[in-house]
């Protein structure tokens, strides 16, 4: 596994990293053997970097790690998770559930402290909040030593903006906005390297979008773009590729980003995913796949309040 720096945290993440929102079912029921040995088959892979919430599972996927992880010595990990956001609808930034918040995620993982935490899915409210109460909340506690770096996570493009151009952050993490279809994020690299900001990246198949797998119930993919996603994929699969592969490897291939990461509670997935990493792109491929996605090229949607979303 190769690694890159997070800006200036001092750590070097994976270019593949453990995304553990599968261990809380987001996507299907698990096994819960699997999903624990989901997790020791990354770590010895090099996929040591975790990234989990609250809201996974609503409390299970921290819960599952906090067993995955016994026995493990804490510094051959890095480990991060989020805070806000604890249902669909569910959603709190006061200071005070900060606090909270990061205590039960240390219990429930037992550990003594996270290398990441993020505001997650700032989106959703009102988010001054989050620049005037919540992150000088998580400063506070990172001057404890309970949390190391402090960041923001969320859909919309414009929320790192809308937060960097008032405080400081040490890294961000935005998902689905750097893949086959969505570049997005590449276009806000010049801007976040100027505020000295980590990069991570997350979700490199859209929630199964670029993928052979059926989308989950409450995907917000177009007809149009159900159709092109599937044109790439079965025109991938005519080349002896599995669309997934190729969206992996361009996932990580830009080396502005940190890491990407991704996650499931299938073994066999994680294994994958870490030889997918070290074969090299097809490029030809590559220019064919990218050339059927361009009538969507950038799509997006909505996610959290309108106000707070990039214009249309």
């Amino acid at each position: 596994m190769n690694y890159r720096p997070l800006g200036s945290t001092g750590l070097n993440l994976p270019v593949l990293s453990f995304g553990a929102s599968s261990l809380g079912q987001e996507f299907r029921q698990v096994d819960l053997t699997e999903a624990i040995r989901s997790v020791h088959v990354a770590l010895d892979l090099g996929m040591n970097f975790i990234d989990t919430s609250p809201f996974y599972g609503r409390g299970m996927s921290e819960c599952l790690l906090g067993v995955a992880l016994r026995g493990i010595p804490r510094d051959s990990y890095i480990l991060g998770s989020k805070l806000g956001r604890y249902a669909g609808t569910h959603f709190d930034f006061s200071a005070r559930r900060v606090v909270e918040s990061v205590d039960i995620s240390l219990q429930r993982m037992g550990v003594d402290h996270l290398d990441i935490m993020l505001c997650h899915d700032i989106e959703f409210v009102e988010m001054q909040q989050i620049v005037d109460e919540t992150l000088p909340a998580l400063r506070k506690i990172q001057q404890s030593g309970k949390v190391r770096f402090i960041g923001i996570s969320g859909y919309p493009m414009n929320i790192f903006k809308f937060v960097l151009d008032q405080t400081d952050l040490d890294l961000v993490l935005s998902y689905n906005h750097y893949t086959l279809q969505n570049t997005m994020l590449a276009d806000l690299v010049p801007y976040l390297n100027s505020k000295n900001v980590g990069i991570m990246n997350a979700a490199p198949f859209s929630a199964r979008l670029l993928t052979t797998a059926p989308l989950p119930p409450w995907h917000k993919a177009t007809p149009l773009v159900r159709e092109t996603c599937k044109k790439a994929a079965d025109y991938c699969a005519s080349q002896g590729v599995n669309i997934a592969q190729l969206a992996l490897q361009y996932s990580i291939a830009n080396q502005s980003m940190a890491t990407c990461i991704v996650g499931s509670a299938n073994p066999e997935n994680v294994k994958n995913w870490a030889t997918w990493a070290q074969q090299p792109i097809n490029n030809q491929l590559l220019d064919d796949v990218l050339a059927l996605l361009k009538p969507i090229h950038n799509w997006f949607y909505i996610e959290g309040r309108p106000e707070n979303n990039d214009p249309v």
